[in-house]
């Protein structure tokens, strides 16, 4: 067997307290307490790893696990829980760090599309409901940007979980009708700014309205136009509101105010997650702005 030893680390594992490992090396980052609490509120068992530990001058010094830890102690509500320990008994502090350094660099993170397959493989319900959902518009989840294929697939999930099935299910439908399939208008930006229409608006948007009106600009002259005005889901979602509107008069009862993108529904403050559509503030514009913003793009349209 000597002639593997240099494939074959040089540890042994033991159970140990957590209260006897340290982790306050300089190398180490500092613990985040939204980290452990949301991993101890979603606790899986078979999802805690083996803690590395250095055991130098008789102390087991953690270089590897230092959240697995916290989260075990605050689970089990103590800090007399074992945890599982590769132990290596021939590390310097200097090696330590390296490992430290160094163990994500040629790590392969899995994409949204293989942890989604995972989901779907291990029978998860979200993932299975979204799957139906697509694929009863003729559609697929996959990880190419092509004809009949969804490719964003954080966005689906993340829809999903923040607004329910019925405000993805409307999205896909607004989408399909507006578009009628085309390959880049299942990009993350767009299905975001639908969703963020919806949500914002509610009855007020009228479904009818918004494929006539939008399916005279074509994805490419969307996204185009999108950046003029500003980076991300927000620029799509006010230019989608301005081709809405058309040239409506300020009195319209059906049109729909651009001001309202910025002001936080219901929805979104009862949520503890992070909003995925809150990626900048209104560069400071008023009320006041905003409408003459609206009037003067609806009629340079």
């Amino acid at each position: 067997m000597d002639q593997f030893s240099n494939f074959v680390p040089n540890v042994h594992f033991e159970k140990i307290p957590i209260r006897n490992l340290v982790s306050n090396q300089e190398y180490q980052r500092n613990l985040s307490q939204a980290h452990i609490a949301r991993a101890a509120s979603n606790f899986d068992l078979y999802q805690i790893n083996p803690v590395k530990v250095s055991r130098r001058d008789g102390i087991n010094y953690v270089f590897n696990g230092q959240h697995t830890i916290e989260i075990v102690a605050l689970v089990s509500g103590s800090r007399e829980t074992p945890v599982w320990c590769m132990i290596y008994d021939d590390l310097s502090y200097e090696h330590e760090a390296d490992i430290f350094a160094n163990q994500q660099k040629y790590v392969k993170a899995l994409s949204p599309y293989e942890v989604f397959i995972a989901n779907i493989e291990a029978g998860n319900d979200q993932q299975l409901i979204i799957k139906d959902l697509v694929e009863s518009y003729g559609l697929k989840v996959g990880h190419t940007r092509s004809t009949g294929e969804i490719c964003a697939v954080s966005t689906l999930e993340s829809i999903f979980a923040k607004y329910g099935y019925h405000v993805l299910d409307h999205v896909l439908r607004l989408c399909i009708a507006t578009w009628e399939g085309e390959a880049n208008s299942f990009s993350a930006n767009i299905l975001n700014a639908i969703a963020k229409l919806i949500v914002v608006y509610g009855d007020n948007l009228n479904d009818d309205t918004f494929k006539e009106k939008l399916s005279a600009l074509s994805i490419k002259q969307l996204i185009r136009n999108s950046k003029e005005r500003r980076p991300g889901m927000l620029g799509v979602a006010e230019v989608m509101v301005l081709e809405y509107n058309g040239r409506k008069k300020s009195g319209s009862s059906h049109r729909l105010l651009l001001r309202n993108l910025y002001e936080k529904p219901k929805k979104e403050k009862e949520s503890e997650q992070r909003d995925p559509f809150d990626d900048e503030d209104p560069m400071g514009l008023t009320d006041e702005d905003m409408d003459e913003s609206l009037e003067f793009d609806a009629e340079v349209i």
